[in-house]
């Protein structure tokens, strides 16, 4: 019956890995004084009557290392387009030029970088708080099987060490994370 433990195993790896995609996600997310695409992934445009992800009604491109380039494809969205990036809470002015938005990346203050900093924190914190639960979840998995007779209680030991193992490598990996980020962040 080991097996189902095995493939329990790969199911909690898959589950962290997800965890660490996530957060990799929401750090590409934080501004850190260099243009990027993924700067206005979470930006929402009012368009066509409904709350649109900018990236589906314009493509995003950087032109150089302090610019980023929107090109909105129907003319009527510009404006909302625009509107959008200046309320996300970016700190970002757009020009608009015909179709195309160019929006300067201004460098960061000292004040600013410490704020990001922060949240990239949380958001690690948030990520290994997801980690632990995933590990609380195979713990009681393993439990619950030496109990019903389908592992012995040196399997479920040594299971258990296994579980350890993992999660200690995935937090691991959220520190390094976060500790590259921070660094990106406050390099001026």
């Amino acid at each position: 019956m080991s097996e189902d433990v095995d493939f329990d195993e790969k199911a909690l790896k898959s589950r962290m890995s997800k965890t660490i995609e996530s957060l990799a996600t929401e750090f590409s997310g934080l501004r850190t004084g260099r243009a990027s695409v993924n700067l206005l992934d979470n930006v929402m445009v009012s368009a066509y009557g409904a709350m649109t992800p900018l990236n589906q009604i314009g493509s995003v491109s950087v032109p150089d290392a302090r610019m980023l380039a929107v090109n909105i494809w129907d003319k009527a969205n510009v404006g909302a387009a625009d509107k959008a990036i200046r309320d996300a809470g970016l700190g970002l002015n757009p020009v608009v030029d015909g179709t195309n938005l160019r929006i300067p990346i201004p460098p960061l203050n000292e004040e600013r970088r410490a704020e990001l900093a922060k949240i990239a924190g949380k958001y690690a914190e948030q990520a290994r708080i997801a980690i632990r639960n995933i590990r609380k979840d195979g713990m009681d998995a393993l439990k619950k099987m030496q109990k019903n007779g389908d592992i012995s209680e040196d399997e479920q030991k040594l299971f258990s060490d296994d579980v350890q193992k993992l999660t200690d490598t995935y937090v691991k990996r959220i520190d390094e994370a976060l500790k590259s980020k921070e660094e990106e962040i406050m390099q001026v």
